[in-house]
């Protein structure tokens, strides 16, 4: 369920969701933090294989939700480990009144990850801001929403063509495009992309589409150039 994706950071696929009527695949990530807890990201459906994989890599200490559309595996996680900290992304708190987050993600790591992974935060969309980190170890630039890329084989029929006109198949891929006009103030976003591109990510972990396991960085940079 939990394969290696770098140093102390691994992946786990989930199950494919509707979303407007178009299938989005699903994925997770988690990282062996300095202190040996477990940092959860995205987590997608848990089922008890999944749980027992995560306890071997460490305690869950943290878990997070890149945005405000990463929240639906979120309640049963918690009651699973009550005891992690619950980070939400800017918005998701008020969506989700009824979940007790401890603390919301901004551009400044939580000290109890500082030491091992950076965040920023991408601003200025009047629809959702999504929080994009960076693990240190594996060199590794982690987002949610903001680049998809889906395979050729999975751009056939209507659907496919919306794919493509969003420019999200093939090897750069980019933000669907209704997000995208979404950012009227595209200054913060400019900020927090440069802050990424800083980083030279060797690798990307995304959660709809393909991966990248090196040379990201330019990946990226294209991923992003709308903005």
């Amino acid at each position: 369920m939990l394969a290696p994706f770098g140093h102390n950071l691994y992946v786990a696929n989930g199950p494919t969701v509707s979303f407007y009527g178009f299938p989005y695949p699903t994925r997770m990530a988690v990282a062996r933090l300095s202190s040996g807890q477990a940092w959860v990201w995205s987590p997608i459906e848990l089922t008890e294989e999944l749980a027992d994989a995560l306890e071997a890599i460490g305690p869950v200490g943290h878990i997070v939700s890149p945005n405000k559309l990463h929240h639906l595996a979120l309640p049963a996680w918690h009651r699973r480990w009550p005891e992690a900290r619950l980070y939400a992304p800017p918005g998701l708190a008020r969506k989700l009144e009824a979940l007790r987050f401890d603390a919301e993600l901004g551009d400044k790591a939580d000290s109890h990850w500082a030491d091992d992974i950076d965040q920023v935060v991408f601003r200025g969309s009047l629809a959702m801001e999504e929080v994009v980190f960076f693990h240190r170890a594996s060199r590794t630039a982690i987002f949610g929403d903001l680049i998809q890329r889906f395979p050729e084989t999975a751009a056939s029929g209507w659907k496919g063509a919306l794919l493509r006109l969003d420019n999200l198949v093939g090897q750069h891929g980019s933000t669907p495009r209704e997000w995208r006009l979404s950012f009227l103030s595209r200054d913060a976003a400019r900020a927090a992309r440069q802050t990424v591109l800083d980083w030279q990510p060797e690798q990307l972990l995304i959660a709809h589409g393909e991966c990248v396991s090196h040379g990201a960085t330019p990946v990226i940079a294209e991923a992003l150039r709308w903005i």
